[in-house]
């Protein structure tokens, strides 16, 4: 059964793209997203931590060296926050801060091989969820997967993770397992 043909929210007609809804594939994002951070967030819960801590530690992980501000451009998030999650990071020996070499003013953030660990366990959960949803798509199918998650992103900023890297000069860190 399909859905009836739905108008813009304030009822003034078709929607912008003239298109139906894609109701199919908004469901689908909801529910495997729930299930891919659903998989992080129990083991997070055990350290009392939330989603923000996860993706600070896996930014720091994965480019070690990133600058607070460069992690504040990635995350979208505010100093106030960022600085909340950072402080307990720090704290708990998650994650190192040391003065940049050429600037003493940078924050550099640095994971620690507690981090490291952390980061290991939360991408192996969602490695293996990964490939099993990538099971009998092949390499082909996997690249659809990345354009299509890719095409996502806001087109004005399509990449800041690596717009950030490529401007740092970071690259990633190795496979921390």
């Amino acid at each position: 059964m399909e859905a009836p043909p739905v108008s813009a929210a304030d009822g003034s007609g078709p929607l912008p793209e003239g298109g139906p809804l894609r109701w199919d594939i908004i469901e689908l994002l909801f529910f495997a997203y729930r299930d891919f951070v659903g998989d992080a967030d129990h083991v997070l819960e055990e350290f009392g931590f939330g989603r923000a801590h996860h993706r600070v530690v896996h930014f720091v992980t994965r480019y070690p060296g990133l600058k607070v501000a460069d992690l504040l451009d990635v995350l979208r998030i505010t100093k106030q926050s960022l600085g909340r999650v950072l402080k307990q990071l720090l704290d708990e020996g998650y994650i190192v801060q040391k003065a940049g070499d050429s600037d003493r003013r940078q924050r550099l953030l640095f994971a620690t091989p507690k981090g490291e660990a952390l980061v290991a366990k939360l991408a192996g959960l969602q490695t293996a969820r990964i490939t099993r949803a990538l099971e009998g798509l092949g390499p082909a199918g996997a690249d659809g997967v990345r354009q299509f998650l890719r095409g996502m992103i806001d087109h004005d900023d399509p990449d800041k993770v690596l717009e950030v890297i490529l401007r740092s000069g970071h690259k990633p860190a190795r496979d921390v397992r």
